[in-house]
């Protein structure tokens, strides 16, 4: 049977690898973002049916076109991973709020219009899967992460609500939680975004700021994450729903 997967956030990073490993598990794919050009060159390296939808996931208007759209064309989605989200940092007291509210339209509110658009065909259907990607920084705070920890700590309880609430019609829905991956969101937050050695750091830790290394001695590829979704959004997972998988090397030593 022909299955039906939409990526949201296919543009690039670890949304690009998603597509890519749900693909090459047999997957048709649906591909969703803002950024047109990135979707164009996700599908290039695809083999199969991919069709991109270039879409602001704060607009529930047209996530729900979309998803309409795509289910109407190519029939119904069996498999959903979200992806989509941005990064700021900056302390509580001194950034701006105005900030917050763009981190949280994007990764709290977005995922719920996505998930409200989706979730509702499964739920009527009775089968599905989802796998919202969210953050380690989720359970362990960060210095300078208030804001997008708080957000992705809102987006993991509102999957995990989702997936009690979808549990009694076989619907299923988890959380892969990666750390530091090597994506461009991750180098943005380095001196020089194409200096691999400013990784060293994140690797090794930083006491002055409480922040642990990653015991495994290396930061993740957007593929490491992109298995782990692969890997909730199948059968081999039937039996799994609510749950954060770290994907992080160790490095919050699972608090």
């Amino acid at each position: 049977m022909v299955t039906l997967a939409v990526v949201v956030g296919a543009g690039n990073g670890i949304g690009r690898a998603v597509a890519i490993s749900l693909a090459r598990a047999g997957h048709d794919l649906a591909l969703l973002d803002i950024d047109a050009a990135g979707m164009t060159h996700t599908a290039s390296q695809i083999t199969g049916v991919a069709t991109a939808h270039v879409v602001d996931v704060r607009d529930a208007e047209a996530v729900l076109t979309a998803v309409t759209a795509i289910e109407e064309s190519a029939g119904p989605i069996t498999a959903l991973a979200h992806i989509a989200g941005i990064l700021d940092t900056g302390s509580i007291l001194d950034s701006d709020v105005d900030d917050w509210r763009d981190m949280f339209e994007v990764n709290l509110f977005g995922l719920l219009n996505v998930v409200r658009a989706v979730g509702r065909s499964m739920r009527e259907r009775r089968a599905g899967s989802i796998v919202v990607v969210g953050s380690n920084a989720a359970g362990v705070p960060r210095m300078s992460m208030g804001a997008y920890g708080s957000s992705k700590a809102a987006s993991t309880m509102l999957t995990r609500v989702l997936g009690l609430e979808l549990a009694p019609y076989g619907v299923r829905a988890n959380i892969v939680a990666p750390g530091s991956t090597d994506t461009d969101m991750q180098r943005s937050m380095w001196a020089d975004p194409k200096d691999m050695s400013y990784a060293r750091p994140v690797i090794d830790g930083d006491l002055a700021t409480f922040k642990n290394g990653i015991p495994l001695g290396r930061i993740a590829s957007p593929e490491d994450v992109a298995d782990a979704v692969e890997f909730l959004l199948s059968d081999r997972a039937r039996h799994i729903t609510m749950q954060s998988l770290y994907v992080d090397g160790g490095a919050t030593l699972r608090a």
